[in-house]
């Protein structure tokens, strides 16, 4: 009864997995660490007087090369404070023009190939081995799902934050391209594996209070969530590093949401975590959450010490001046916002974000199915290798 008819069949049950697996890489395939500065230290105007108002009044278009704000989606501008250099990259910056057929096409088929694989060898009960790995974790716990949990949690981010410590001495021994095709080959699976087990498992462990009655709590929870989404995808806007058809790099960011916290991944999953732990309420969830920021926080630690080492005096530059709290080097002074700030936002990767927070809202029913259809397979001993 808990199968969803959408996931009834293996080719439903594939296309489903595509969908969900491509929403999944924007996180697994990230590498922790970003920073943010600015050239030149200035404390903040905060003035709201007419002589204020009309100094810093937005524009919907800058200089000779004028944009509204759609065309800023596909070619971005930069604030005033950036045209004057930056530290670090300015982020999530996107060029229609600069883009290519041959680029984009390369991506789609790597993409599918990545997905193909991933379930013809680990999703499918009867070719891949998802389910054995499950299996001897739940024959190791005894059939203890919060045990389970607790090494799937364990396991996912040794393996993730490990790859990610070793990228620097790695990469030129294998390629930077064959590091992300590595990481993708290990991150990929034991995220799926993951967040199908907290799915299909959310409400083990009994329920320690409900608020589902309350529609202020899942108006809450929502908005959390969107706002989550904004801050948990930083190191993903250049899709083409993602998939390894640009030569992955690691980035020191330093506008846009980098401004309001140098670690946005931690804060992003902190509050997806809240707010699920507040809607769900159980001691499943509750396990899950703390792993997963347990892991963040060590990722905001890693991270700062993985970028001083690859960028030196210009991270040390962009931590002075940033904050791992949001809005702290804000409200301090350390960090001031361009009066035109809001284009370092009006660009294509935060307006995809966007739209995905809409598709993943009501992708949950497909996702639960997806879930009940793993987890009511049953175990299929060995895959296609033996």
């Amino acid at each position: 009864p808990r199968l969803s008819r959408l996931t009834e069949t293996p080719s439903s049950m594939m296309c489903l997995s595509a969908t969900l697996l491509l929403m999944m890489c924007l996180s697994s395939l990230t590498v922790a660490g970003s920073g943010a500065a600015l050239p030149a230290l200035r404390r903040p105007s905060l003035a709201f007087g007419a002589a204020a108002h009309a100094r810093t009044r937005p524009r919907l278009s800058s200089g000779p090369g004028q944009l509204p704000v759609v065309g800023r989606l596909l070619e971005s501008v930069p604030s005033e404070a950036t045209r004057d250099g930056l530290v670090g990259d300015d982020a999530a910056s996107f060029s229609l023009a600069a883009q290519t057929v041959k680029s984009w096409t390369i991506f789609a088929a790597a993409v599918s190939a990545i997905l193909g694989a991933l379930y013809v060898f680990w999703i499918r009960n009867d070719t891949g081995y998802a389910d054995d790995f499950v299996h001897g974790l739940e024959t190791l716990s005894g059939g203890n799902s919060l045990l389970v949990n607790l090494a799937l949690g364990t396991i996912f981010p040794l393996v993730h934050s490990g790859l990610a410590t070793l990228r620097s001495a790695a990469e030129p021994i294998v390629g930077a391209r064959a590091w992300r095709v590595l990481f993708a080959c290990f991150s990929l699976p034991l995220s799926w594996t993951w967040i199908m087990y907290f799915i299909a498992h959310r409400y083990d462990g009994g329920q320690l209070y409900n608020l589902h009655a309350y529609p202020a709590v899942h108006v809450a929870v929502g908005a959390a969530s969107v706002v989550s989404f904004f801050f948990l995808y930083p190191s993903t806007f250049n899709l083409l590093e993602v998939a390894a058809v640009d030569k992955p790099q690691l980035h020191l960011w330093e506008t846009g949401v980098i401004r309001i916290s140098r670690h946005p991944q931690m804060v992003g999953q902190l509050t997806w975590s809240a707010a699920h732990l507040l809607w769900l309420g159980t001691p499943f969830t509750a396990e899950t959450m703390a792993l997963l920021v347990a892991h963040h926080v060590f990722s905001a630690w890693n991270g700062d010490r993985r970028l001083a080492a690859k960028h030196g005096e210009a991270f040390e530059v962009i931590k002075a001046r940033t904050s791992t709290v949001p809005f702290a080097a804000i409200l301090d002074g350390r960090q001031v916002l361009p009066v035109d700030y809001w284009t370092e936002w009006a660009r294509l990767p935060y307006a995809v974000i966007a739209v995905g927070c809409g598709g993943a809202y009501f992708a949950h029913p497909l996702m639960q199915g997806m879930a009940a259809f793993v987890e009511n397979s049953g175990y299929s001993p060995g895959g296609l290798l033996g």
